[in-house]
């Protein structure tokens, strides 16, 4: 899952296709702030907080594959991480980023190249010259394989709540010398989910919702990334009563979809898939579930409700703006 879960994320030119159980399966895996302090004479309410520019370097940060130190700013960053992409972007480190996985396809101006976080090559990312790599995962071993070659390697995995994510943004502001920009980031970021969350009528709570990752009707239950931004909104998810949890990314089957009726359905298959609030309301029985009734079927974008990274906050105006209808 190499910074986009549970899926991967695909450009929005690609066809539609149909992910096989057992795909879904590999891909689903649960979802997934560190900042100096320092002072001389006065109080400690007197001195503001250091800044890791360039020349405030090294910095050592920590990441789940332990301490990494960064002997000085990093310029030549290889991001095998479709998540810490947009994140390097979001903080000012854009212009830092040498390379970026097949994955990474936001924002435009992500070097994307051919480079798979699925199947990471060391030598391929080597071959970038790279003075940090940042990865999701540890598919096959390959943190020791760029460690074996000297590459500086920061594991950030996969988020498993928003103070995860604000944890990784304000991580990369520190390891890339923008923490500054990074706290910024992550204060807009707090700041739109709080106020999309009081946007909401308080009769909203306890409205059933259906997240679709797939037409084979993988879901998300509340243990999830995914299902923990629900739960903000006092949304009840009808994967939560799924008989095999499936480590939180549950298989319903169509007939406990429609027997759970949801008001709410949220498709994030509809770059992968081709699915729609028309390709629902076309499903057996499915014309009796409320949100297909009502017209409450988002059609998100698959990329977006996938990642844990700053489009966190469009995912949460989303469900608002579904529940404000």
């Amino acid at each position: 899952m190499p910074g986009t879960s549970p899926r991967a994320a695909r450009s929005s030119a690609s066809a539609p296709r149909r992910r096989s159980p057992a795909l879904v399966g590999l891909l689903a895996a649960p979802l997934l702030a560190l900042t100096a302090c320092g002072g001389s004479s006065g109080t400690a309410a007197d001195e503001p907080a250091p800044s890791s520019a360039a020349g405030d370097f090294p910095v050592t940060v920590t990441g789940d594959n332990g301490e990494v130190t960064l002997e000085e700013r990093p310029e030549d960053i290889v991001s095998m991480s479709a998540t810490a992409t947009e994140m390097l972007f979001a903080i000012g480190a854009g212009d830092q980023v040498e390379a970026a996985d097949d994955n990474s396809n936001y924002p435009a101006e992500a070097p994307t190249t051919d480079l798979s976080a699925f199947t990471p090559n060391a030598e391929a990312i080597a071959g970038y010259d790279p003075d940090l790599v940042v990865l999701s995962n540890d598919t096959n071993g390959i943190v020791d394989a760029l460690e074996t070659l000297d590459v500086p390697v920061l594991l950030l995995e996969a988020a498993e709540d928003l103070d995860d994510t604000y944890g990784q943004i304000e991580l990369l502001g520190e390891a890339t010398g923008h923490p500054e920009e990074a706290a910024e980031v992550v204060a807009d970021v707090r700041d739109r989910i709080q106020a999309a969350v009081g946007s909401v009528p308080a009769d909203a709570a306890g409205q059933r919702v259906f997240h679709e990752l797939g037409p084979e009707l993988y879901s998300a239950d509340s243990s999830t990334f995914i299902g923990s931004i629900y739960s903000m909104f006092g949304l009840e998810n009808i994967a939560d009563g799924a008989a095999d949890a499936s480590g939180g990314y549950p298989q319903l089957s169509a007939e406990y979809v429609v027997d759970q009726a949801p008001e709410i359905i949220v498709l994030a298959d509809t770059k992968c898939c081709g699915q729609s609030a028309e390709t629902v309301a076309e499903r057996p029985a499915f014309g009796s579930v409320p949100a297909v009734v009502e017209g409450r079927i988002v059609e998100a974008d698959d990329d977006v409700v996938s990642r844990w990274g700053p489009r966190v906050a469009d995912f949460a105006e989303t469900v608002a703006e579904a529940l404000q209808g």
